[in-house]
């Protein structure tokens, strides 16, 4: 039995500065064609030379505040998925306080 493939896309479209005007994505797997996103951060591991590859883009109306936002909850999922991938409670702790304190020092956080 061939393993099974899935592929994700993600398309730009760029000025003529190459500054992002539109990202969309689809992945067929979880019925997402061509969604509009306004940012996205994507680390790739380079085992051979040991190194994180990254693309990090986002659009150029990507507003401000929902910018914090997105790096607060790009962060908690960080710190939940290093907790799954090492099974490191005491450092996921950690983790989700710098997370508490990123969020209060933004005022991200709601009463």
């Amino acid at each position: 039995m061939a393993n099974k493939k899935s592929e994700i896309k993600v398309q730009v479209e760029v000025d003529e500065n190459n500054v992002p005007e539109s990202l969309n994505w689809s992945a067929q797997d979880g019925n997402i064609n061509n969604e509009e996103a306004k940012a996205m951060l994507l680390s790739l591991w380079d085992s051979k030379n040991q190194e994180t590859l990254r693309i990090d883009l986002w659009t150029k109306d990507m507003p401000l505040d929902e910018m914090k936002v997105f790096f607060h909850q790009t962060l908690v999922a960080m710190s939940n998925t290093f907790y799954r991938a090492t099974e490191d409670e005491k450092m996921m702790e950690t983790m989700k306080d710098f997370c508490d304190y990123f969020a209060d020092k933004l005022e991200l956080k709601k009463e």
